[in-house]
């Protein structure tokens, strides 16, 4: 018998990874300390990454006209699919789903801003009335208080006041102007949105498989489990947004009609609106409340305010959140205002808006790929910017 091993077969079309063993250096690479060229490889591929972000950035302010209403059309839809998908399997005919949903939404849009407009149009003589008697309480204050102020003062004060909201008021239109456009271009915008809307509902699936095969194919099941995946999330967030905006606004409004503020429902239509932006929304329209109370109501009528705004924002986030929603599992509060942040500043309003579903979106389909989930068909499990996952109840030691 021989000694030597019978050689093994090789089987020419399996894959074999190249070996990592051995590398080729030449003498200056070998005269770099290691740190320096990690370090360096490191650099100039997050360069790459940057300028690529940077690219993507600059394309789409250059068709923000076309990007917003496509932004405003998917999170709709977001916020609208589980009605809709629930219609679907009460076996409605779709068209008629599409149309319940749309003419539902644009029913109670239309039905809020007359009452909005109708409270306005009674209550602002008598807020203009009670905020002029205000300013000349203050006024006598600075007058006659501790700190005895003299009216050049006085009037030196009001007037970099002025100054200082005329100027913030020009720097808001401008970046509203920059971002929207004029009146014509708004209306071509939601017009655009409401066509993208229609045709999502209609066909998002077929829109989809057509995008899909856009990608390589082998390429194709990672890319669908991803995107999936990233578009459940998108209506997670939607679904818990809209319950976070509904129940802050209703405990707000219903706060401030009990305590005598006036522009009740404005103020809880605000507070509605602004909740879709996490955390950043809550307290700048929640802010606007506490104000309105301490220049119509007095300083007491405003602490009560502000204890209003705070007890609701708890109920809602450590109560009502928790049973009816599940465990919110998200990343840093910090994480979520910086990305809220980084999006106002690069689009104004608009990106403060998209800027947590679209982080959110991106985190989700990104651990998807990575960890090998689109394989298994499972969950990720790894750190997401919004997820929401069942709460676990402890189980009692028998």
């Amino acid at each position: 018998m021989s000694d030597n091993p019978k050689p093994r077969f090789r089987n020419p079309f399996r894959y074999d990874p190249p070996s990592t063993h051995r590398t080729v250096q030449i003498e200056t690479d070998e005269a770099v300390p290691r740190p320096l060229r990690v370090t360096a490889a490191y650099s100039w591929r997050l360069l790459v990454i940057a300028g690529a972000v940077a690219l993507f950035i600059w394309l789409v302010m250059l068709l923000k006209l076309l990007v917003i209403p496509l932004m405003v059309g998917i999170l709709i839809t977001a916020l609208l699919w589980p009605g809709f998908q629930l219609m679907l399997r009460g076996r409605f005919p779709r068209w008629l789903a599409i149309t319940i949903a749309i003419g539902g939404t644009l029913g109670v849009v239309t039905g809020l801003f007359w009452l909005v407009i109708w409270q306005i149009r009674m209550q602002l003589p008598d807020v203009q009335a009670k905020t002029q008697l205000a300013i000349e309480q203050l006024r006598t204050f600075l007058l006659d208080g501790p700190l005895h102020l003299s009216e050049k003062q006085i009037d030196g004060f009001i007037q970099q006041g002025l100054d200082l909201l005329s100027e913030q008021a020009a720097l808001l239109w401008n970046a509203a102007g920059a971002v929207t456009g004029t009146a014509a271009h708004i209306v071509t915008g939601a017009l655009l949105a409401l066509f993208i809307l229609i045709c999502l509902l209609a066909d998002g699936a077929g829109i989809w498989r057509w995008t899909l095969k856009l990608f390589p194919r082998r390429a194709r099941p990672a890319v669908n489990a991803a995107a999936n995946n990233g578009w459940d999330t998108v209506v997670n967030y939607a679904r818990t947004q809209l319950f976070v905006a509904a129940i802050d606004a209703i405990g707000i409004g219903i706060g401030a009609a009990l305590l005598g503020v006036p522009l009740a429902i404005p103020v809880a239509v605000l507070v509605f609106l602004g909740s879709f932006i996490p955390i950043v929304g809550a307290v700048l329209t929640g802010a606007v409340a506490v104000f309105l109370a301490l220049v119509y109501n007095g300083p007491w009528i405003a602490l009560a305010m502000l204890g209003v705004v705070l007890l609701v924002q708890q109920v809602e986030g450590h109560i009502l959140q928790p049973i009816m929603m599940g465990a919110a599992v998200k990343v840093h509060p910090l994480a979520v205002v910086l990305v809220v942040a980084g999006g106002a500043m690069i689009a104004g309003i608009p990106g403060a808006l998209f800027a947590v579903p679209l982080a959110a979106f991106i985190n989700v389909a990104a651990v998807t790929i990575s960890t090998g989930a689109w394989r298994t068909g499972e969950e990720p499990h790894a750190d997401l910017i919004w997820s929401t996952v069942p709460r676990e109840r402890p189980r009692r030691n028998r």
